[in-house]
């Protein structure tokens, strides 16, 4: 569907409308890019508290948030996703702040509406994993729990809604049949850990394939998984289930042996571990760099995956490099890596020699 899209002009004034596509017509035609991360890049800048995680800090700095989705947009993410992803009801009863669950999820929205818009992005809804969902006896519980949140997100026009980090098939499944109740797209994704399947049995294939027939427009999976162990998982998918596939990895060094950067472990740094483990606030040895995540765009891609992202963790320029990696030339492709003209390391004729050859000594 062609929507309308007023684009703002250098003084803020609406100037032009133009059609803009929705998220399926763009599925049709190329790759999407969806930048998530945004409760480890804002811990990381001291706005949020690892752990609780909860995204108060859509209500205490809003321009912070506003800040990273452009950030995002001008790396090369095609949608800005509004910050919501553990603003539901148990995560605000833990910190004793149920009171401001609208508020938090409506300002969310009206952040990444904003940049949405001034930018010509996609704006996305999103719900996630409640953390309450043990089976099919707390199903009504995490229904109403969604139907909250997608209730608000449908009120502030998204244009789609993101259903992600479910490690229960179940809870998804409920998630996907209030999205598509709203009248929504879905994007659904499986969070898989060190197994191989959900935390009731399914394998990836099943599950997805159980979301597909309930609605969901795009399936797949979304974090814990970095690109080496998320990349044999969306193989089996994209054999097992037809249509559009979604893959969103944390940017760490997942193994075979540890396969989820949960189940990380670092001999050198144990020591001055509080928690006795990596996750989530020493993760910085185990981080890939930018080509590597460029690596992982272009296999998934080959794969057949055009809903593409990268999940906690992810910084503006893992981004950049995937957007790069599949063709794009985003705002942030002006301020690439041009090691030519390094004064130790480049190439251009002009350099001093005396320096160049200098280098091997650094």
């Amino acid at each position: 569907m062609l929507r309308p899209t007023v684009i703002p002009d250098s003084h803020g004034t609406e100037q032009q409308t133009v059609d803009r596509m929705g998220l399926l017509d763009r599925l049709e035609r190329g790759p999407v890019i969806c930048a998530e991360g945004y409760l480890f890049e804002l811990e990381r800048r001291g706005y949020l508290q690892a752990g609780g995680f909860v995204p108060e800090v859509v209500l205490d700095h809003p321009e912070k948030v506003a800040e990273l989705h452009r950030e995002f947009v001008h790396a090369g993410s095609d949608v800005v996703e509004a910050f919501t992803y553990y603003a539901h009801r148990e995560k605000l009863r833990l910190v004793g702040k149920e009171d401001l669950l609208e508020q938090m999820n409506r300002q969310a929205l009206e952040l990444a509406k904003e940049v949405a818009r001034e930018s010509g992005s996609l704006f996305a809804g999103d719900v996630c994993n409640t953390n309450v969902y043990t089976g099919e006896a707390s199903r009504d519980t995490v229904r109403a729990m969604f139907e909250e949140q997608v209730g608000w997100a449908a009120e502030a026009g998204v244009d789609f809604m993101i259903g992600e980090t479910f490690s229960w098939g179940g809870e998804a499944l409920a998630a996907t049949e209030v999205i598509k109740a709203a009248g929504l797209p879905a994007v659904i994704t499986l969070v898989i850990h060190r197994h191989p399947e959900t935390r009731e049995g399914w394998s990836a294939e099943e599950a997805c394939a159980r979301l597909k027939e309930a609605g969901a427009d795009v399936v797949g999976i979304n974090c814990s998984r970095g690109p080496r162990t998320m990349v044999p998982l969306l193989r089996a998918l994209r054999k097992a289930i037809p249509g559009h596939l979604a893959g969103l990895p944390v940017p760490y060094r997942t193994t075979e042996k540890e396969p989820s950067f949960q189940s990380l472990t670092d001999p050198d740094g144990a020591g001055s571990l509080p928690e006795g483990r990596p996750f989530p606030t020493a993760l910085d040895p185990f981080t890939c760099n930018r080509y590597e995540i460029a690596d992982f765009a272009k296999a998934a891609y080959e794969l057949g995956v055009r809903y593409l992202g990268v999940c906690c963790g992810a910084a503006p320029h893992h981004i950049r490099a995937m957007a790069e990696s599949l063709g794009r030339t985003p705002p942030g492709n002006r301020y690439s890596a041009d090691m030519s003209r390094h004064a130790y390391f480049g190439t251009e004729a002009s350099l001093k020699h005396e320096n160049r050859e200098y280098a091997d000594e650094l």
